[in-house]
């Protein structure tokens, strides 16, 4: 038997299809989700001409777009940040929706002599306010080394901080972020601490390392 449907139940039907077929096309495509980097000054570039395409950040969007994946970078780095500031600001950063936070502070505080239990605290606040905002992000540790001359102590306790946080469930590490980069004068900067455009191409591939299988749809 044929069923028959009268001519205006077939065009609502039409019509309906037509409105339903952009939001069924949308379900089925990837949404572009996003990826913080949020650091200090070796996130943000400082000493670069042109830290919008020489940053290690920027290197990371270019490796993106060239594997044709749906991710957007944000740079959050500011030049002279601590972990206490990084902990004042994370708020105003997690106002939009994160998919993937790196976290790659530490370097100031080392540097400045902070006591460790502060920086390991508000590296633990940082995550824990990453993971309220977004429970699904994928949090990243950007391991960070302190020179000998701060004491075999304080360096090794300093290194050891990363380790033991990535340890947590959601979170992966980066055991250096300025591998094969620090102590390289040719990959650094005149002051020897920021590295020039080649070291941050270096410090790219590092981070490109650990990340890219996280980034898979």
């Amino acid at each position: 038997m044929t069923l028959r449907f009268p001519s205006p139940l077939l065009t609502c039907l039409a019509v309906l299809c037509g409105l339903l077929t952009p939001f069924l096309r949308g379900a089925t495509e990837t949404r572009e989700r996003t990826l913080v980097f949020f650091g200090d000054s070796l996130t943000a570039g400082y000493g670069l001409d042109n830290p919008g395409a020489d940053a290690y950040p920027a290197l990371i969007q270019q490796k993106i777009t060239a594997a044709g994946l749906p991710w957007r970078v944000v740079n959050a780095g500011l030049s002279g940040e601590t972990t206490s500031g990084g902990l004042r600001r994370v708020d105003w950063i997690l106002r939009q929706p994160v998919d993937l936070f790196v976290l790659a502070l530490g370097a100031n505080d080392g540097l400045r002599g902070i006591d460790l239990g502060i920086s390991r605290t508000n590296l633990t606040r940082i995550i824990e306010r990453v993971r309220a905002k977004n429970p699904s992000a994928q949090i990243v540790l950007a391991g960070m080394m302190m020179p000998p001359t701060l004491g075999a102590d304080y360096t090794r306790e300093f290194a050891a901080i990363y380790p033991a946080l990535a340890e947590k469930p959601g979170a992966v590490l980066i055991p250096f972020l300025l591998d094969r980069v620090a102590g390289v004068a040719s990959l650094n900067q005149a002051d020897q601490i920021h590295p020039n455009p080649a070291g941050h191409a270096v410090v790219a591939e590092t981070v490109w390392g650990v990340i890219k299988p996280l980034l898979s749809p």
